[in-house]
């Protein structure tokens, strides 16, 4: 892995069973992330797009290829990433303080020290006045946010986000993101993320990689060459997300076909 690198992933494959043979849905995916920058991914749907998350995250083992982090190869992230889905998965009986803290609770680093930073992020994100309540008292985009200081709280220096805001609807996904971009400037975090979304990828990302309909495999990637915070209305964002969108609109046709 070249130096400056965060992660790589090389020549990663996976299939699946299907009664007597296999169905391949990774094909030599190989990309890399450098230390503190935002990537995200994009492909048609069922692509594969979650199921290399789950390979870099160890939830899943791969068939053959190379994972790397911080120049030590590894069998996989387990335990050096930390992972936000698309649902929140908050736990229905714990308080929102208590599902924030429920990492350092697992990990056994959970002080004083945790609490504070607990609550300074919930009084960021706005939810300190609901740190007391139940996630089925919160609206989705409230979860979402608990779900993302989380996530932030592990101290993970890589965080998978795997479309953590498809949910939302088109203004509080539209707070998130902006929320999102803040934290990152703030964390430095190394950030992966999967969304359907060119315009999120574009608003969000330092670069792109553009995924082939299944079996994936990367057809090329972008780099987004735009000063924060970006406008949809920009020339240069119109000029990117059409290079994109062409990319992009034959593999949605093989992903249907």
């Amino acid at each position: 892995m070249s130096k400056g690198h965060k992660f790589s992933l090389r020549e990663i494959t996976k299939s699946f069973p299907k009664g007597n043979s296999s169905i391949l849905i990774l094909r030599n995916v190989s990309l890399f992330a450098r230390h503190g920058e935002f990537i995200s991914i994009l492909g048609p749907s069922g692509c594969g797009k979650s199921t290399l998350f789950n390979v870099l995250a160890g939830l899943i083992k791969r068939d053959g290829g190379i994972i790397s982090i911080d120049d030590r190869t590894v069998d996989s992230g387990l335990g050096e990433v930390a992972y936000m889905q698309q649902k929140d998965l908050l736990f229905p009986w714990r308080t929102l303080k208590r599902n924030i803290l429920l990492g350092p609770e697992i990990s056994g680093d959970y002080q004083e020290a945790a609490e504070r930073e607990a609550e300074q992020l919930m009084v960021r994100v706005g939810l300190k006045d609901f740190e007391k309540n139940y996630p089925a008292e919160l609206s989705v985009g409230m979860r979402q946010r608990a779900a993302l200081v989380r996530t932030l709280l592990s101290h993970k220096d890589i965080l998978l986000l795997d479309e953590p805001f498809g949910a939302l609807d088109a203004m509080t996904r539209s707070v998130m993101q902006r929320l999102l971009l803040e934290l990152w400037a703030d964390y430095r975090k190394t950030v992966l993320l999967v969304t359907h979304d060119v315009e999120e990828a574009l608003l969000l990302s330092d670069r792109i990689y553009i995924l082939t309909a299944r079996p994936a495999s990367v057809k090329g990637q972008i780099a987004v060459n735009i000063p924060r915070p970006r406008k949809v209305i920009d020339s240069r964002f119109v000029h990117f997300k059409a290079t994109l969108l062409d990319s992009l609109e034959g593999e949605i046709e093989r992903a249907f076909a």
